[in-house]
């Protein structure tokens, strides 16, 4: 397959969690050096993408005032992951959505072209040094539409599960570790702090 251009690829990040082992703190709007981490994934792929979406239930007019658009959940319930899938899916106005984690630490340099290379027209989803990442992942935007809706009315949360019955290809990336901002330890290892207008939710 060749490459997807960029397009065709609409950046859909992930920042409608709860973030209770941090107090409820938006991860959205942690900062790194200086630079809240929405900001810091909307940066690293302004060259690989051609829109953003942001899945947030919460705080919409601070992403409004980035030039950034946030998309609520359309369900009601603890949904988990796949509401924010759902959401940004419906959303999305390009063929392909790279989705990643708005708490995420890193990223290797290529990773859209590893996935990208891999999609074939099932998309395909990252595996690094800690396991399968389902929720970095290059997803077929029409057909994450239909699956996400048919996961939510079956009640079927799991997103191996919603991955598994698109047929999405699993990259392995060796040597490399996302990371993720979950607890305080998680937070001074990368050198992060709330954002000074954050508050629990």
């Amino acid at each position: 397959m060749p490459p997807i251009p960029a397009s065709d690829i609409t950046l859909g990040i992930l920042a409608g969690g709860r973030a209770s082992r941090l107090g409820g703190i938006d991860k959205a709007w942690l900062q790194r050096d200086g630079v809240a981490q929405v900001e810091r994934w909307r940066r690293r792929f302004a060259s690989e993408t051609s829109a953003t979406l942001i899945s947030a239930n919460r705080c919409r007019e601070r992403y409004e005032r980035l030039g950034l658009r946030a998309v609520a959940d359309r369900h009601d319930g603890d949904l988990g992951p796949l509401a924010g899938l759902d959401a940004l899916a419906a959303a999305c106005d390009t063929p392909w959505l790279l989705t990643l984690p708005v708490d995420l630490v890193g990223v290797n340099d290529c990773l859209v072209p590893s996935l990208s290379a891999a999609a074939s027209a099932h998309g395909a989803y990252a595996v690094d040094d800690d396991g399968p990442q389902p929720l970095v992942a290059l997803w077929p935007t029409a057909s994450l539409r239909e699956a996400a809706a048919r996961a939510i009315a079956a009640n079927d949360l799991a997103i191996h599960s919603l991955q598994r019955h698109l047929r999405m290809v699993a990259v392995r990336l060796d040597g490399v570790r996302f990371g993720n901002l979950n607890t305080p330890q998680d937070l001074a290892a990368a050198g992060a702090v709330p954002g000074e207008t954050d508050s629990p939710a």
